[in-house]
């Protein structure tokens, strides 16, 4: 690997735990300063921590077009410029059955994994020139439907149908846009790890390689994705899941 981020300025939502966290520790390593964003205080200051300290740190609803707004109002006055931003604030999906998903289970979903990304993307556009990148989070479950997980499915089909429309409207700008489609992640809110010792067995047998991925086998792809030597992938679709059966 030959690449650093050195006086880079990257803003990562979902900054407070799991591939989020992961990611600002993957960059911080390599020399970027980080805007960090997330609805809990308590885990943005460890992340802040494990990054060294000194990062800009904010709580942040996604859903919220004023909060956002301020927000990268905020990170574009204090580094003076924004270059990368990670979009990985989402909630993870609880198995519903149609006819019981609630209208609150909906608005839940749709207002931080879709209006949430759509949300910052707007706000951080403005900022960026040639040579900057977005990094947007979806998920196997966007590429691959699975019952009783419709809401979830649409919200991060949906990620990826619009990042490939940014990467067609901001590439002609030098703004590449990529996703990544993690599938089993050994994170704290991930439903199967949530379920214990029989959910993570479950996901095991389900992947090629016999285990979950790492947050960190994420941040590695990430970086990858921001660097200049992924230059010529704009609207790509990346899969980070050990081999799906």
């Amino acid at each position: 690997m030959s690449y650093r981020f050195d006086s880079k300025a990257v803003l990562i939502t979902g900054g407070a735990s799991g591939i989020g966290r992961a990611t600002a520790q993957k960059l911080s390593s390599l020399g970027a300063n980080l805007a960090l964003c997330d609805i809990s205080a308590k885990g943005l200051e460890e992340t802040n921590k494990l990054c060294g300290g000194g990062h800009l740190t904010s709580i942040v609803d996604v859903g919220s077009t004023e909060e956002v707004n301020k927000f990268v109002g905020d990170v574009v006055a204090h580094f003076g410029k924004l270059d990368h931003v990670f979009n990985c604030a989402g909630v993870n999906p609880t198995s519903y059955d149609l006819e019981t998903s609630s209208d609150e289970y909906w608005d839940k979903l749709v207002n931080t994994n879709l209006k949430g990304t759509f949300n910052v993307t707007r706000a951080s556009i403005p900022h960026l020139k040639s040579g900057c990148s977005f990094v947007n989070v979806s998920s196997i479950l966007g590429l691959q439907a699975t019952a009783k997980m419709a809401i979830y499915c649409m919200t991060k089909s949906g990620i990826i149908g619009f990042s490939k429309s940014m990467a067609l409207e901001l590439g002609p700008r030098g703004i590449r846009t990529n996703i990544i489609c993690p599938g089993y992640i050994n994170t704290p809110t991930n439903s199967g790890v949530v379920e214990g010792a029989e959910g993570i067995k479950k996901m095991e047998q389900a992947t090629a390689v016999g285990r979950l991925g790492q947050p960190e086998e994420i941040a590695d792809v990430v970086a990858f994705l921001f660097s200049e030597e992924s230059r010529y992938m704009n609207g790509s679709v990346v899969e980070i899941d050990g081999g799906i059966a």
